[in-house]
C-alpha cells in the first residue's frame, strides 16, 4: 500500500508542475496521449493555445486530487479515505482508457497499467483487512 501511496504523491508533483507549464505557455500540449483526429479539430494556433491553457489547469486540479487520493491512501484504516483512493483509481483508469480511443502507445498504456495496479493492490488489500483483520 505505501507504494500506491508514493505512486500518487510523484504523479501529484508531476501534474502539479505540468499543469503550471502549460498554463503559462512554456510547452505545447503532449500530443502523445490525444488522438490525432481529436488534435486535427484545432484549425488555428489560438484554439490549441486556449485547450492548452484548459488542460493545463484540468491537470493542476487532477494534481491536487492525486496528492489527496495519496493522502487517503496512507490513512488507509479509515473507510471514507478508502472510498476516494478506490473511486479516484478508477476515474484515473477510465480517464486512460478513454483517451487511449484511437491512439494506442506505450505511456497511456503503461499509466493504464499501473493504475490497474494500483486499484489490485486497494481491492486485495481491503479484502485482507476484511477478512483476516
Amino acid at each position: 500500500m505505501t507504494l500506491c501511496g508514493i505512486f500518487y504523491a510523484v504523479l501529484s508533483v508531476f501534474s502539479l508542475v505540468t499543469g503550471l507549464i502549460y498554463v503559462n505557455g512554456k510547452r505545447k500540449l503532449n500530443p502523445i496521449e490525444l488522438s490525432d483526429k481529436f488534435m486535427s479539430h484545432f484549425t488555428s494556433q489560438d484554439k490549441l493555445n486556449l485547450f492548452t491553457k484548459t488542460m493545463g489547469w484540468i491537470t493542476f486540479i487532477v494534481g491536487i486530487l492525486q496528492g489527496i487520493t495519496s493522502f487517503a491512501i496512507f490513512q488507509r484504516n479509515k473507510m471514507a479515505y478508502y472510498w476516494i483512493a478506490l473511486g479516484f483509481t478508477l476515474f484515473s483508469i477510465t480517464s486512460v482508457a478513454f483517451k487511449l480511443k484511437g491512439k494506442i502507445n506505450m505511456f497511456p498504456v503503461l499509466k493504464c497499467i499501473l493504475y490497474t495496479a494500483v486499484l489490485i493492490v486497494l481491492l486485495l488489500g481491503e479484502a485482507k483487512a476484511q477478512f483476516f483483520g
